[in-house]
């Protein structure tokens, strides 16, 4: 079970991948391995206000990499797991919608997640959800997508929220840090704010830089997997990569 940020990363980096959430593949999430005590408690830190410290250690990336959900990359495999999605989701394929977000946000290098629909062309509004109680409805707030429905004349900002999640699934984007409001004595509160980048601008162009074909990538990433996790099956690796 993990206890401290320190056990986290150790994991992330002997695994090379972890996601945040249940993927289908027992025990390989940090939802599965940690305390519910750890979930939010305001007296003890614990996954979720790990990740913002994670990032900023350069040793891994951070975005919504397995099925539209958020998870950890050690900066090892990286280039092989850039290779495979950006193989199969190649960004000339892309809408022209996404493709425009993306081009937004390497004119900038790195923008919080509401400048980035602004400068985008999209609102902020989007249609209200429900309080997050327990990990559970973290889990479905961190992989859903809505529309909304009211006047604006632009775009909502949930459709963003939406061609960003395409885009960090196709490794266009990562998050390079959370950042958050501050009170008055300086404590931090509410939830973080994402701060996005692309992976070159956030670890260099090299993070690309690999000499295996996509799929000899993906062979290399389902190997791994396998061994971490021999349980799991050809289906369920699939599924996840």
């Amino acid at each position: 079970m993990i206890h401290s940020q320190q056990q986290l990363e150790k994991i992330i980096a002997e695994w090379g991948f972890l996601p945040f959430f249940r993927c289908g593949i027992d025990g390989f999430s940090i939802e599965e391995m940690t305390p519910e005590e750890l979930w939010f408690n305001d007296e003890r830190p614990g996954p979720w206000e790990w990740k913002g410290p994670i990032i900023g250690n350069w040793q891994c990336a951070y975005g919504k990499f397995f099925a539209g959900k958020a998870g950890y990359i050690s900066l090892e495999w990286m280039p092989d797991f850039i290779n495979w999605r950006r193989g199969i989701y190649p960004i000339e394929k892309k809408s022209s919608e996404a493709r425009h977000v993306y081009e937004v946000l390497k004119e900038h290098e790195s923008m919080l997640s509401h400048e980035l629909k602004l400068a985008s062309g999209y609102s902020l509004r989007r249609t209200n959800r429900r309080p997050v109680r327990n990990i559970s409805d973290l889990a479905e707030r961190d992989s859903q997508r809505k529309n909304d429905t009211d006047n604006d004349t632009k775009p909502k900002g949930s459709t963003c929220d939406a061609l960003i999640a395409e885009l960090e699934m196709a490794t266009y984007v990562c998050i390079a840090d959370f950042e958050y409001k501050m009170t008055k004595d300086g404590r931090r509160y509410g939830w973080g704010v994402a701060r996005y980048c692309t992976p070159e601008a956030m670890y260099g162009e090299g993070i690309t830089h690999t000499d295996s074909t996509p799929r000899e990538s993906q062979e290399r990433i389902a190997k791994h997997i396998k061994q971490l996790f021999p349980q799991a099956t050809d289906k369920q690796i699939s599924r996840l990569l």
